[in-house]
């Protein structure tokens, strides 16, 4: 692991603007924004409950749902590791908020110090909470740091419209250190990280040897439909195929409930080589766009929280190249 710039945060007119609010509601007589020492007084209390699933291993489940003010953006899993000398956090969580009572939720399970904070991939639920946790100990592929670098202002923006006022105070923080795959001992603990790609192009698998639990962040989804703004599904395919061959005993899927087995690696895949198959079809058919939007997702996929809505997701994000593929082959 190699040290790596100092994290850059994304301050600038927001902070300013929030100064500004509070004083204004000050002069005006009402309630100030709240703080993150009151984040959970004024009702954005995102109720984390870790689950022990292993020896020194703790998860934290999110929803299944779209983003949205009612659910503050949770609905990521994130997870923590207790070695016997310190910490290490899987993902961060979708805001500052989260990131603080994430932490506070580590304290009530053990007052050794988290020494590590990996982020899996740079997508917004899983990195926001960056910023409640000391810059040293924040860690990440280059590729997600890179990606986090470019996008993670716009990101954040986004983050700001769906979910609203949970997001208050937070900016985005880039991972301090920086990760590689292989073998990696922390904390009093060994992991064995896997490099990956997919979901994004820096996709970070963790195993933690001494259990055989395997965070697979987004590459492995449950009973909730793929993602797939920055996919590439032949790659993502051959990361399930590389995480399917691991000794896990426990798999935590970046979404979904925790499992025993590879079921959400197969349901993952069959998704995907669907998605995949449907989008190639369109396009040496020569379907439009509009066309492949009205198309229904069969009923075996049914049962998959946001599978219509990703479905159309997909066509936007992945169909042009689909119908470019198909061009260059006639």
């Amino acid at each position: 692991m190699n040290g790596s710039k100092r994290p850059v945060r994304r301050r600038g007119g927001r902070a300013a603007f929030a100064a500004a609010l509070a004083a204004l509601a000050l002069l005006a007589g009402l309630p100030a924004a709240s703080t993150p020492a009151t984040a959970q007084q004024d009702g954005f209390d995102y109720r984390l409950a870790p689950q022990r699933i292993a020896d020194g291993v703790y998860v934290l489940i999110g929803s299944t749902e779209e983003f949205s003010p009612a659910n503050g953006g949770n609905i990521v899993n994130t997870g923590f590791i207790v070695g016997s000398e310190g910490v290490i956090v899987v993902d961060s969580g979708p805001s500052l908020r989260y990131g603080e009572q994430l932490r506070r939720a580590i304290a009530a399970v053990t007052p050794l110090p988290v020494v590590l904070v990996i982020n899996t991939h740079h997508h917004p639920d899983h990195v926001l909470g960056n910023q409640a946790f000391p810059p040293a100990t924040l860690a990440a592929l280059p590729g997600t740091r890179g990606a986090l670098e470019a996008e993670g202002e716009a990101l954040l923006e986004n983050m700001y419209r769906l979910t609203g006022e949970w997001m208050r105070g937070t900016e985005t923080v880039l991972p301090e250190r920086t990760l590689a795959a292989g073998p990696l001992e922390i904390g009093g603990r060994k992991l064995e990280l896997l490099m990956l790609s997919g979901h994004t192009d820096a996709d970070l698998a963790v195993l933690d040897l001494a259990t055989g639990t395997l965070f697979a962040g987004d590459i492995v989804f449950w009973n909730r439909a793929p993602t797939t703004p920055h996919a590439d599904i032949a790659q993502w395919l051959q990361a399930l195929e590389h995480l399917e061959g691991l000794p896990f005993r426990q798999l935590v899927p970046g979404h979904g409930p925790v499992a025993t087995d590879a079921t959400p690696i197969a349901q993952t895949r069959s998704y995907l080589a669907w998605l995949e198959q449907t989008l190639r079809e369109g396009a040496e058919q020569g379907q439009d766009m509009t066309e492949m939007l009205e198309q229904e997702v069969p009923t075996r996929f049914g049962d998959l929280d946001g599978a219509t809505a990703e479905f159309r997701r997909s066509v936007i994000h992945l169909y042009p190249a689909a119908e470019q593929a198909a061009l260059r082959s006639r």
